[in-house]
């Protein structure tokens, strides 16, 4: 009897062990901040508050400080796309903001759906869906997983940093109308919008927000990280400097705050709106709020990574977390949410800025470079317009025209464009990217470019530029999408639900956190994953 007992206690915890094991989080958190260079976690480090979010995640979360995006260009819907589809635009097909397509012979937004009309505004912007996006992202598998059971919400300012993550078969994604100043989805989601979304936008917190203008958030001799304020290496949008008054924007211009920190404290009190109003993480059935921060991109844009700006985003970004956190922890209960948060790409510094720090630098203007390609085509061929666009640092060449001139082949055309370009003094490398097997490439460049690379939504000649030169951004501002360390080298930050503290310096890719939510949420890889397991992140 007595070892029946035993026997008995033995089965009934090894059954409770087993049910720990197999339990879910409530709710996984995404969050992708748009822009963020790696760099800014430890340069900006000894700002964040000791109670923020950026501590808070490095101190009890675990950090893949040597995480890379493995392809080019290097842009926000590729980003988005890679982290939740587990793979890279060869597969997912989302080769840009824009592309020109080959196959259509037009240009094309990432998120474009002419079939889909907005919801919550009279304007165009809610003309969106995911349909361009030909994998499904991490967010369907969990739909599919519980047999649509599970709650897929998308959070962002822009259309894309809300669509893409959410996937094909979310319960909604919300993005903001600057015409507007509202919050609106689209047809392809739901027919209206919820009454909590209504109530929300009827608040017009961007309002409040320019009321309350821009100041820093420390006394301005103290942003000792950043180039002095009123400088010529950023653009002056909001007039000279600090502290910058807003209220006359109020109820006028609901555009330029997505520039400021307002907007990603709209975007943070819209999302906990959501949590509450949709019950994300109510019950046991593990549900999936993707957001993304896209203010920090729109002011990265404008001022540089070295701005005083970009310096007090950054710290008012670490107070925005840390709200949503602790609202996490209320809500859903501390340790019952899986959150990552990573960045989509990063950005260069502003040539004319890196000239005076005596280090090489330039831009390449796509304008221009069209420009000269073509007067200097047509003196050699004597024929106009043969090239159409400078995008996604590749040329797009004209090939209808070309097909009609007899005298005339895609080739040789091609091979004259490459010889020009490698003239170039911000050219390093030029190549027909259908050959981009055999340019004379190193490897990790030639898989990036590889990685990049679908068919019909690719040019037909890859640029390279020299490092830190950069497309546009001649007057100030900066951007990115090469394959440089200052583009793709970005934070991969885990916290909460079965997350144990540490760090590993470990090469990996944002194309893994995919494949590592299915292994800790026990479902299936996205369709098109090419990304690995973190190993560090299952294993307990």
């Amino acid at each position: 009897m007595q070892r029946c007992s035993i026997a008995l206690l033995f089965f009934l915890l090894v059954l409770q062990g087993s049910s720990q094991q197999t339990q879910k989080p409530r709710l996984v958190v995404g969050i992708v901040v748009d822009q963020m260079r790696w760099d800014y976690l430890y340069r900006y480090q000894h700002r964040f508050a000791e109670d923020g979010g950026f501590k808070r995640l490095l101190q009890n979360g675990f950090n893949c400080s040597n995480s890379m995006i493995p392809y080019t260009p290097s842009y926000t819907a590729n980003g988005h796309a890679s982290i939740y589809t587990g793979t890279v635009p060869s597969v997912h097909g989302i080769t840009g903001n824009n592309w020109f397509d080959l196959k259509r012979w037009q240009y094309i937004y990432c998120t474009d759906d002419s079939a889909a009309s907005t919801i919550g505004s009279t304007t165009t912007a809610g003309k969106m869906s995911p349909v361009n996006m030909l994998s499904n992202t991490i967010c369907d598998e969990l739909k599919t997983a519980t047999n649509n059971q599970a709650k897929v919400i998308g959070i962002a300012l822009k259309d894309r940093g809300g669509i893409l993550p959410a996937g094909h078969k979310a319960n909604a994604a919300y993005w903001y109308d600057s015409k507007t100043g509202n919050f609106i989805t689209s047809s392809y989601y739901m027919p209206t919008l919820p009454g909590w979304v209504q109530q929300f936008n009827e608040q017009k917190l961007i309002d409040s927000f320019y009321k309350q203008g821009w100041d820093t958030y420390y006394p301005i001799e103290t942003y000792t990280q950043s180039t002095a304020d009123e400088n010529t290496y950023e653009v002056k949008t909001f007039g000279k400097g600090f502290p910058y008054i807003l209220s006359s924007l109020a109820g006028k211009n609901y555009n330029l705050v997505m520039a400021t920190p307002h907007g990603n404290s709209l975007t943070t009190q819209f999302s906990m709106s959501a949590v509450a109003n949709e019950q994300l993480g109510a019950d046991s059935i593990t549900d999936f709020l993707a957001i993304s921060y896209s203010s920090t991109d729109y002011a990265g844009h404008t001022f540089g990574p070295n701005a005083v700006e970009m310096e007090d985003m950054f710290i008012r970004l670490d107070l925005e977390l840390a709200e949503l956190l602790n609202y996490l922890d209320q809500q859903v209960g501390k340790d019952e949410y899986l959150l990552f948060l990573s960045a989509d790409h990063g950005a260069a510094h502003n040539p004319a800025f890196m000239k005076d720090q005596r280090i090489p630098a330039g831009n390449m203007l796509p304008s221009v470079v069209v420009e000269d390609l073509n007067k200097w085509l047509q003196q050699k061929f004597d024929v106009a317009d043969l090239v159409i666009d400078f995008i996604n640092y590749q040329v797009i060449l004209n090939m209808p025209l070309i097909e009609q001139k007899r005298k005339l082949s895609v080739s040789v055309v091609a091979n004259a464009v490459v010889q020009y370009l490698l003239k170039q003094e911000a050219v390093q490398h030029a190549f027909v990217l259908a050959d981009v097997k055999q340019a004379v490439l190193p490897g990790g460049i030639r898989q990036a470019i590889t990685n990049g690379y679908y068919k019909n939504r690719s040019g037909h000649i890859q640029v390279v530029g020299k490092p830190q030169y950069i497309e546009g951004f001649e007057k100030g501002g900066t951007t990115h999408g090469l394959w440089n360390p200052y583009d793709t080298h970005v934070p991969l930050l885990w916290y909460g639900w079965h997350i144990a503290p540490g760090v590993s310096y470990r090469e990996m890719y944002i194309t893994d956190i995919a494949p590592t939510l299915a292994a800790l949420l026990g479902i299936q890889q996205p369709k098109g994953y090419t990304g690995t397991v973190i190993q560090e992140i299952v294993t307990k």
